[in-house]
């Protein structure tokens, strides 16, 4: 397989680095218009965002174009070097559209219509806003898909939200008559029969409200899956008149982070690549909490990489200094913007780039972190940050297009997320179905080991060890796929809380975990909750087949499970249930699948994976214990390794390496036995392939 994608654009073939520039912003005043082309090149920029909300400018009135001013910053963009991922502007309407087509705006759960305002305050069913978005994207593409400063075009803004008017309903219902054909069958997927809620005609069904249906817990998904496939099929809508013009320009959108409101994977087959918005707390716990944040952003990053099948992505926004909108506006440390931008490079990104180029001088965003300042130079901290993060990335052009080849996979699901917050039970105070698969994803980063984030419907052939934590929804062909994953040799790590639902949130008959019965070799009788202040632990067993041993606590969730072909690895040490099985094998076919029973604390997971990870042959990045804190992560073309070694830790680091011959990419110089990092420290080195 090869290990080197094409880049992003063939025009702009080294990593991308630049921001959201909003000239529209500042069309009274050429001379600030005139500085950011001279600010851009210290800065070590080469490509912006150009046009994100600028429709206003572009249509002040309905039918009247206003092109100039784009002309202009286009034409001085390509005569300074400067490339242009060019914007579609769907992501908020110009006033005069609200108020001469009411039906664009948005209705809410209560059935109130949005008055004008904000932004995604529109409706993606409206026939009216599609047809205004795809005359508006028409004439942007016959205008300027040709122009030698595009590269490819930015869809829209952070899709999400839902309508709930008229036109959403009818939508709503032509597409479940397509997903269940007649109504007979949508009342036995969604056990309507439950409440006397059983539907006679499909004019009875509305979306979920908070004065009326809230209750069938397969309306609500469906509504869920509703909103994403209609936010997929108006980005396409979008995209189809550029494709029409000029279809050699890749499209992207900016997705944002863990939004639970839209599957992001849904978006794979729309878009040429993929992006996404990062905006973590830096600092929120002081330095030395750094290292869960990080793990954090390191599992988007992976998320975002994986749902195009690992082809490099985007970082479409980052703050270069500070937001505006989180709870403590805090500064990056020194060193942090550095280390935090080659973060997202490390775990596949071929462009850096920022929110915003320069400050709005009014609005909500007067005060969100930008390049610029209000003071208007280049004289400052952050300028030189970003300039420094220009030159080093323009340093790492071998890096473009390298993969990161993950033999370690875990599952995080949309569906199950948005299933498992309706579940009513075992633990309406939080499941924590986030943080525990943060918590598996938190062991391989402290161990150094790649890993992709997949959902679980994709194929996992590529890997040799899948991790699928609380997997409370997986329909029949999920589990089988996840059998046949097994018998052929891989590993699979389960968890409590699996195998309850199938895919409309009907509960498996015959006994949990459902369809994963089988390859786990477990049947789970009962569940136990646990209130916040009680606790319970698992101990290895003695003689063991992992060789482990000790004890770890464990809260939250306990499964009282029975063996059924699968060994006792460790048991509960606490309660009437105290010797039972809390951790089980299952030798099945060529593989084995594992069973963790309990929510563990955070100790037992790094001693857990760094065994599996060893015997399922998913490497670490370098042979070597890091320290807490410190993590590495590898990018290879087949060729070279490209290695990230990246100090989230709080506290300078030494680390030992392996024995590989490494160079310092940004230095040139040959690496010895330690490679030194600083606070906030990162360094990039290169190294002869390792197979993977």
């Amino acid at each position: 397989m090869a290990k080197r994608y094409p880049p992003i654009s063939g025009k702009l073939p080294v990593m991308m680095h630049g921001a959201d520039y909003n000239p529209d912003q500042w069309l009274d005043r050429p001379d600030i218009l005139e500085e950011d082309l001279r600010l851009m090149k210290l800065a070590n920029i080469n490509v912006m965002a150009v046009g994100i909300f600028a429709w206003s400018a572009l249509e002040p009135e309905e039918g009247v174009w206003t092109w100039e001013w784009l002309d202009r910053t286009l034409d001085r963009l390509a005569d300074n070097g400067i490339f242009v991922w060019l914007a579609t502007p769907s992501g908020a309407r110009p006033a005069w559209m609200a108020e001469q087509y009411p039906e664009v705006l948005r209705v809410a759960g209560n059935r109130v219509r949005n008055l004008y305002g904000f932004r995604h305050n529109h409706c993606l069913t409206s026939p009216v806003y599609r047809e205004k978005v795809r005359l508006m994207n028409a004439k942007l593409a016959e205008r300027y898909s040709s122009h030698p400063a595009v590269i490819g075009w930015h869809i829209s803004n952070e899709y999400g939200g839902e309508c709930h008017c008229p036109l959403c309903q009818d939508a709503f219902r032509e597409w479940l008559k397509r997903r269940y054909g007649t109504l007979d069958a949508l009342n036995a997927a969604w056990w309507s029969s439950f409440w006397s809620h059983t539907y006679t005609s499909w004019t009875q069904i509305e979306s979920p409200a908070p004065h009326g249906e809230s209750r069938l817990h397969a309306l609500n998904v469906d509504w869920r899956r509703f909103i994403t496939d209609q936010t997929v099929d108006f980005c396409r809508a979008e995209i189809a008149p550029i494709r029409e013009i000029n279809a050699d320009l890749p499209v992207t959108t900016n997705l944002f982070n863990k939004h639970d409101g839209v599957d992001p994977r849904k978006f794979a087959d729309v878009l040429d690549v993929l992006s996404w918005d990062a905006y973590p707390e830096w600092h929120e716990h002081g330095p030395e909490g750094d290292a869960g944040i990080a793990a954090a952003c390191a599992f988007d990053h992976d998320l975002f990489r994986s749902i195009k099948g690992g082809r490099p992505f985007v970082l479409m926004e980052s703050t270069p200094s500070t937001t505006n909108w989180q709870s403590v506006s805090k500064l990056k440390r020194p060193g942090m913007h550095k280390l935090s931008s080659l973060q997202a490079v490390a775990h596949g990104a071929d462009a850096v780039q920022y929110f915003q180029w320069r400050k709005s001088r009014g609005s909500f965003e007067k005060l969100h972190g930008a390049v610029v300042d209000h003071a208007g130079h280049g004289h400052t901290r952050v300028f030189r940050d970003v300039a420094g993060v220009g030159e080093t990335l323009g340093r790492l052009t071998d890096v473009v297009g390298a993969a990161v080849d993950a033999k370690a996979a875990i599952v995080f699901d949309w569906d199950n997320r948005w299933a498992m917050k309706d579940a009513q039970g075992p633990r309406n105070m939080g499941l924590h179905y986030e943080e525990t698969v943060m918590q598996h994803y938190r062991a391989f980063w402290e161990l150094g080991i790649p890993v992709d984030i997949i959902g679980r419907h994709d194929d996992l052939a590529k890997y040799t060890l899948v991790v699928a934590p609380m997997l409370y929804m997986v329909d029949e062909a999920s589990a089988a796929r996840m059998e046949t994953f097994v018998q052929e040799g891989g590993t699979l790590v389960a968890t409590y809380w699996s195998g309850i639902v199938g895919e409309s949130d009907l509960c498996y008959m015959g006994g949990f975990p459902g369809p994963l019965r089988r390859t786990l070799g477990i049947w789970s009788e009962e569940l136990d909750a646990l209130y916040d202040r009680d606790s319970n632990g698992l101990a290895f067993v003695d003689g063991n087949p992992l060789g482990l041993a000790g004890a770890f606590e464990a809260h939250e969730l306990c499964d009282l499970i029975h063996l059924e072909g699968a060994e006792a690895l460790a048991v509960y040490r606490n309660d009437f249930y105290a010797g039972r099985p809390a951790l089980t094998v299952h030798s099945f076919g060529n593989g084995k699948a594992y069973y963790l029973a309990t929510r563990a604390k955070d100790e037992f997971y790094e001693t857990f994976y760094a065994k599996l990870a060893e015997e399922a042959g998913a490497k670490r990045t370098i042979e070597t214990e890091l320290p807490p804190g410190v993590t590495a992560q590898v990018r290879t073309d087949g060729t070279d390794d490209y290695v990230f070694l990246m100090n989230f830790s709080g506290s300078e680091q030494s680390i030992k390496l392996d024995g590989c011959r490494y160079t310092d990419m940004e230095s040139g110089e040959a690496l010895g036995e330690a490679a030194v990092l600083p606070v906030h420290g990162v360094r990039v080195m290169k190294r002869r392939a390792h197979a993977q």
